[in-house]
């Protein structure tokens, strides 16, 4: 990939918006698939109550919408000034309690998960029936698009086409099944985590624009106890919760 189509892919503008100052993707198709739309305020006309306490509105009783679902509340329910980053804001917007927690969450992942999945990591990488793996190294790439994937040869993966995740651990009591948790980004909903267990790996399955069929790829963690272990530990972590983050999104 040439300097200059990565430079396009990660231009950012800023713009204003009723909600406050974005810094957006120039262009829309690079747009990050962890990010949300703002929402259609609803009218003030059609607001003559708080959605929350149906409180009355009136001189001192004013009516806010909230930035993430455009709902119109009162000062009482509507008063936390929380980071959005989903929507690209710069500065924390006001948010209803219930928006202000799931915004919350999130933060983790963008201050943490996000971090670990740009960084990368490296694993032994399998595709397809192939029976000789490659160590590549694993990243997401800046503007979130794309799963990258570098060693003797490189491939982009576009996060949309992934359909499904498996996230292979080690670690259950005897009798149990050693894949942990199944997410798919577009269908089932993912299972918890939990208990000891440690990730080891982890299978993809992706369409490539323009072929039939379902493409897969395992991911393998090297056995061995240096940093780099750990590292792929963490981008497996990560890159479930991505997962999660996606399955989520799509009732919102």
């Amino acid at each position: 990939m040439s300097s200059e189509v990565s430079a396009r892919r990660d231009a950012k503008k800023l713009v204003r918006s009723p909600s406050g100052l974005r810094m957006v993707p120039e262009h829309r198709a690079f747009g990050s698939p962890f990010g949300l739309e703002e929402p259609q305020w609803v009218p003030d006309k059609e607001c003559r109550r708080c959605m929350q306490c149906d409180a009355k509105f009136d001189f001192l009783t004013r009516k806010h919408h909230c930035r993430r679902c455009g709902k119109c509340f009162c000062d009482r329910c509507c008063s936390q000034k929380v980071p959005l980053r989903r929507m690209c804001f710069v500065d924390p917007v006001r948010q209803c309690a219930e928006c202000a927690l799931v915004s919350h969450k999130e933060a983790e992942f963008y201050d943490k998960q996000l971090k670990v999945l740009l960084s990368g990591a490296t694993f032994l990488v399998t595709f397809g029936n192939s029976e000789k793996p490659e160590t590549m190294i694993c990243r997401l790439s800046n503007n979130q698009r794309y799963l990258f994937l570098d060693g003797d040869s490189h491939y982009e993966i576009e996060i949309v086409h992934i359909s499904t995740v498996q996230l292979l651990t080690e670690g259950f009591p005897p009798g149990e099944k050693d894949i942990h948790a199944y997410t798919s980004l577009l269908g089932s909903q993912p299972a918890s985590e939990g208990g000891n267990a440690r990730a080891t790996g982890m299978f993809l399955q992706y369409t490539v624009p323009g072929t039939e069929g379902v493409t897969q790829l395992k991911l393998t963690a090297v056995e061995d106890a240096n940093v780099g272990r750990r590292q792929a530990v963490a981008w497996l972590v990560a890159m479930h919760k991505a997962a999660k983050l996606l399955y989520e999104s799509r009732d919102q």
